[in-house]
């Protein structure tokens, strides 16, 4: 992998973790090995300078379109990104109330303004928000990197058929965290 550190960008899409009565965020224990590869992921890209930008639900309660298929989730000043995940001053966070981090959010214009050509994706759940974002990246003219070990399916679909959509039809490139390091170091 190969990858210029002066034209990308990290998007850490819904790594998180309810604060409150959350049916999706609730914190696993089982997620232990896809917590560490984001922590790790984001890391990596602390230490090479690269920006880091988290994408998070924030949904309005009772407002939200995309409440009325999961459920009260991800609202807005009622989760945390994961502990194990280092943010820094300097991290930019777009908060989103969509599946994608570029809808009706400032993401795109951010990205361009840090003269990224190439996102570098990891997060929840691979088969909607991960999947959605990737989608409107590549629609955006963006190149796409996705942490395949620090992406995770929980919610519907496969992880391997999420990752294979974003390999076939958005040309991403599929990584594991190791790779990621040794490629920014």
């Amino acid at each position: 992998m190969k990858i210029d550190k002066n034209a990308c960008a990290l998007l850490v899409i819904d790594a998180i973790e309810a604060v409150g009565d959350d049916s999706l965020y609730d914190p696993d224990a089982a997620t232990a090995a896809y917590r560490a590869a984001v922590a790790r992921s984001v890391d990596a890209c602390h230490a090479a300078g690269v920006p880091v930008v988290f994408c998070n639900d924030a949904h309005i309660r009772g407002l939200d379109r995309e409440l009325e298929l999961w459920g009260e989730h991800g609202l807005a000043g009622e989760t945390r990104v994961y502990p194990e995940v280092e943010v820094r001053p300097g991290d930019i966070t777009v908060p989103k109330r969509r599946y994608s981090g570029f809808f009706q959010t400032d993401l795109d214009l951010t990205l361009r303004e840090l003269g990224v050509s190439t996102v570098i994706a990891v997060g929840c759940d691979t088969n909607i928000c991960v999947l959605h974002t990737l989608a409107d990246a590549y629609f955006l003219g963006y190149a796409s990197v996705v942490v395949a070990d620090a992406t995770m399916t929980f919610l519907c679909g496969t992880q391997e058929g999420a990752l294979e959509h974003c390999e076939k039809c958005y040309g991403s490139e599929l990584v594991s965290a190791e790779e990621l390091e040794a490629a920014l170091s």
